[in-house]
């Protein structure tokens, strides 16, 4: 179409388009009023208290959704073949008229009756006549394509277009970045979809080279799952894990515009609640703490905390020594044991064990005849002495040194300060993996010394020292039964003081605080209840289980962490997203069945995405190169585009000058970064900075998921050299670009880049 002749489909669909975002306005109008009322009310009671807050929740999530909707709320409609009257709208989210009938405005993008949109083809139509595309700018019609179906026309004011969807799809892949991911509920492909909606409630693992939009398809996975499981999942949750920070800020903002917001980000590194893993390991130290060789030493770790005495240890009690000796202590250790359960959950076992024997012993000093040695004390007697030696403080102390109450923590650290322990727990083991593990313990603020491959540890720990489990929940009853307790004898002093002298038809009108409340509502009024939302509460409970579990970047997860996800959904309703030719950490997957096959048996199943709609063409034929060096039985999934942009190689002296130089006269639009390997980033970033340039620079770890519109790869050489995967992670970095690819070095180049043309002057 021309100026002079416009798109006669346009005023129809911004006709449409006008009532929908009108009505848009009025529910958001709406949902601030019932937000403001909400506000305003106030709360007297703590069920109404409860009632005021989640109104407050569900209108500010409301919120959230409509605002997020905002943007090409409206992009597709369907018209069904026969139905001359049925005409399908399809948008971000599900919207009703507020007419007579509440009329359909827009259908959900997961709605079953949207799915034709997105499955459709001219040799499997599903009764689609017409699939119409919508692109939208600030609340208008841009433009209009149509595909009949039952023709395989295209009819598109825009040339070129020749597969389903395919304008919208190169539209979205040319865009530049804005640092934030944007969603793909216009351009959602066949094999995709497939994946978003699969019905099988076991392992789905979507197996798929850079770019292929696996972590789109996982996010999309989570809203759909969302929408169609709400009063499940909307109890149990859905665990997003991603591999870094940067990657959970990169995808944060695609679910609110998908419909959802009750969902839980986190890394490995932050599952355990109140540690904030932020240390470093070398790649030695995080292969060795992710090998499942650590479950006997971590065993061995905790048993080593549960001593005996030595010869000679006796406590003052009753005015006698009393003598703790270890055939005492094996007992009540062996007492405790037998109960197989955690360690600090059968502490209460070992003490009344320990105190039993001691009673016994301290029983036949005071209490044996002196004619015959025969015992003069009744049973009721030795417990007695029982009930006496534990409420002694100083008995119950000496014997509780031999099975004292853990920590992960604390027993993670001293396994590490160690080395005599470590020779003897690690035995068969190298001395480099001993020493990998070796760490002097100091004062420790924050956890600052905590990485995150020692969190998978800590939560092994956890499960075998019994932290934060049941024992935690009756310490919790316990409080409250005391508190109950308080609340009641108030109320008795209340009931006992009052007036007795008052005049008897007075007496009717005067009300008591145990008029209007009993114990149990007192005590409530004493607790600061907290009421959050479902992820906030998973966030800070361990034992906590999520009804469906989203794993991005899955290769990189060790045995060790794979133990710690998998107590978080013992249902084992996961969507794991990964590439084993991308696994750069020593401990990461190289093969799935190896992975789930101790966990689900054959209750997983293989998707494998094929098209690569992230990296144009001229950078691929670069990246398949380390594939196939990586893996030749790998298929490297095919480009969608070329750009007509082909990779560059800068040689230089001063990789950081040339890159500030580069970046300072280049008129590139949208995100670019420098990658570079985990030991030179900070140099590099320090050397930039110096040279006045703030161009970003990523270490290769921290790169993985994300994608930038031009990309500078420093020195792959480094790459390659500073990990056994050292390949995989130039395969990462080679594939991080959209639209360019330069790399500057000083070092010669890995063969497969070795004749990478030098820009054009």
């Amino acid at each position: 179409m021309t100026a002079e002749t416009p798109d006669p489909r346009l005023p129809d669909e911004q006709t449409h388009l006008d009532a929908v975002y009108a009505r848009l306005d009025r529910m958001r109008a709406t949902t601030r009023r019932r937000l403001a009322e909400t506000l305003r009310e106030s709360a007297g009671t703590p069920q109404a208290l409860s009632e005021r807050e989640s109104y407050e929740r569900m209108y500010s999530d409301e919120l959230t959704k409509i605002d997020a909707a905002e943007h090409n709320l409206y992009f597709g409609r369907l018209d069904m073949v026969d139905r001359t009257d049925e005409v399908r709208r399809i948008g971000r989210i599900g919207i009703l008229d507020d007419d007579e009938r509440d009329t359909t405005l827009l259908l959900d993008w997961r709605a079953p009756l949207s799915r034709p949109f997105y499955l459709a083809t001219p040799a499997t139509p599903e009764d689609v006549d017409r699939r119409r595309h919508i692109r939208t700018r600030s609340r208008s019609v841009r433009s209009v394509s149509d595909e009949y179906l039952q023709s395989g026309e295209i009819v598109d004011e825009e040339a070129g277009a020749n597969v389903v969807n395919e304008s919208a799809l190169v539209n979205a892949l040319n865009a530049a970045r804005t640092g934030e991911m944007t969603d793909i509920v216009e351009t959602i492909q066949r094999e995709q979809d497939e994946i978003i909606r699969s019905t099988h409630r076991g392992v789905i693992v979507v197996q798929g080279g850079p770019g292929t939009g696996k972590t789109a398809v996982a996010l999309h996975r989570a809203a759909y799952l969302l929408y169609t499981h709400r009063d499940l999942l909307s109890r149990s949750g859905v665990l997003i894990l991603g591999p870094n920070d940067d990657f959970l800020r990169y995808i944060g903002q695609v679910l609110p515009s998908l419909g959802e917001t009750g969902v839980l980000l986190s890394t490995v590194a932050d599952l355990f609640p109140d540690v904030k893993a932020r240390g470093h390991d070398t790649r030695d130290a995080v292969a060795v703490k992710g090998d499942e060789r650590m479950l006997n030493v971590l065993r061995a770790a905790v048993r080593g905390r549960e001593s005996l005495p030595g010869a000679g240890l006796t406590v003052r009690f009753d005015g006698y020594d009393l003598p703790i000796d270890a055939e005492v202590i094996k007992t009540a250790r062996a007492a405790a044991r037998s109960t197989r359960r955690a360690h600090n959950l059968a502490q209460r076992t070992f003490l009344r064990s320990a105190l039993d024997e001691l009673a016994a012993v301290h029983a036949k000093r005071i209490g044996s005849s002196e004619l015959d040695g025969s015992q003069l004390l009744t049973a009721a007697d030795l417990e007695d002495i029982r009930t006496e030696l534990e409420a002694d403080p100083g008995v119950t102390a000496a014997v509780l040194e031999f099975w004292p109450t853990l920590t992960p923590q604390a027993v993670l650290r001293d396994l590490y300060d160690d080395p005599s322990f470590l020779r003897k727990a690690t035995r068969g083991w190298t001395d480099a993996d001993r020493a990998a593990l070796f760490r002097p313990a100091q004062p420790q603020r924050d956890d600052a010394d905590l990485s995150p491959a020692d969190v998978p540890l800590l939560d092994e720990l956890a499960e075998l020292v019994g932290y934060r489990t049941d024992e935690a929940d009756r310490i919790t009853k316990a409080r409250w039964r005391q508190q109950l307790a308080e609340a009641q004898d108030a109320l008795d002093i209340l009931t006992g003081s009052a007036p007795q002298d008052l005049e008897d038809e007075l007496d009717p009108e005067i009300l008591m605080a145990y008029d209007l409340i009993d114990a149990e509502q007192l005590a409530e009024r004493q607790v600061h209840t907290e009421r959050r939302t479902t992820a906030e509460r998973a966030y800070e409970d361990r034992t906590w289980t999520f009804g469906h579990v989203i794993v991005d970047e899955a290769q990189e997860l060790s045995p060790m962490a794979w133990r710690m996800v998998m107590r978080r959904i013992p249902n084992r309703w996961m969507t794991v997203i990964g590439d084993t030719a991308q696994t750069s950490d020593a401990a990461g997957a190289t093969s799935w069945s190896d992975v789930f096959t101790q966990y689900v048996a054959d209750r997983w199943r293989l998707h494998e995405l094929t098209v690569n709609y992230r990296t144009p063409s001229e950078i691929t034929r670069y990246a398949n190169r380390v594939l196939d060096w990586i893996n030749p039985d790998q298929s490297p999934p095919t480009s969608l585009r070329s750009n007509g942009v082909e990779p560059v190689a800068i040689a230089t002296d001063d990789p950081a000058a040339s890159i500030a130089a580069l970046v300072a006269a280049s008129d590139w639009t949208g995100l670019t970064t420098v990658i570079a390997s985990d030991g030179t980033a900070d140099a590099l970033r320090a050397a930039l900075a110096d040279a006045g340039s703030d161009v970003s620079v990523h270490p290769i770890t921290a790169a993985k998921g994300l994608e930038f519109d031009t990309v500078i790869l420093a020195d792959p050489a480094d790459l390659v050299s500073e990990s056994p995967r050292g390949y995989n992670d130039l395969y990462v970095a080679l594939t991080r670009a959209t639209q360019r690819l330069i790399v500057v070095h000083s070092r010669p180049l890995p063969p497969d880049l070795a004749d990478l043309p030098a820009p054009e002057r």
